[in-house]
């Protein structure tokens, strides 16, 4: 085996990460062991817990990736002053590029308080989810109160509709070797929420 060049331990960290992403988007929670994160990494399992000191711990800063890298700017999209409907083009564009480059991510919310059966990690799971439902629905209750969107629209429905299109494009993404650059995915679904927003 090739010997593999020594790098800092936030490096380190990264490529484990991105191992673990990799490895849930291509072959499914079953596959993510620490041996296969080693493989994946050029390194050994050893190594992986030099840096972590379980499975969950990676899961754990990854969760914590999430909540920093997608959720924190998703609040603040939804918060700001800026017209509802420029507002939601980014909370839906920023969302769904964030799940693009981070191919196994929506594995990981959907499906991995489940398959743990973790108390922790699904209170965590959830407060991500709420948090990211929450500042949709800021976004669909400032422009229904702005008059430009249906009132009868239930903001809850609506928001749990919107919940659910990552898990449609990671669907998109696996028939699409992970690229759907031609699909225009936040185009369309920014189109389908559009209409039924309609007045």
């Amino acid at each position: 085996m090739e010997k593999i060049k020594r790098q800092s331990g936030d490096v380190r960290r990264m490529q484990i990460k991105s191992a673990v992403k990799k490895i849930l988007f291509y072959e499914g929670m079953q596959k993510l062991t620490t041996k296969n994160i080693a493989l994946e990494v050029g390194i050994s399992e050893g190594t992986v817990f030099k840096h972590y000191t379980s499975k969950k711990a990676i899961l754990d800063d990854i969760l914590n990736d999430v909540t920093m890298e997608l959720v924190e700017p998703l609040q603040y999209i939804g918060h700001s002053t800026e017209p509802p409907l420029k507002r939601l083009e980014k909370h839906i564009c920023f969302h769904l590029d964030y799940l693009t480059k981070n191919k196994g991510i929506t594995i990981l919310l959907f499906t991995e308080a489940s398959y743990q059966n973790d108390t922790a990690l699904k209170k965590m799971l959830d407060k991500i989810y709420q948090s990211m439902e929450q500042s949709f629905g800021n976004i669909i209750r400032d422009g229904i109160a702005e008059g430009i969107w249906d009132e009868k629209v239930s903001i809850e429905d609506l928001s749990s509709l919107y919940m659910g299109i990552p898990l449609a494009m990671n669907i998109e993404l696996l028939l699409h070797q992970g690229d759907i650059r031609g699909l225009n995915f936040c185009k369309n679904m920014l189109d389908l929420l559009k209409r039924i927003l309609r007045k």
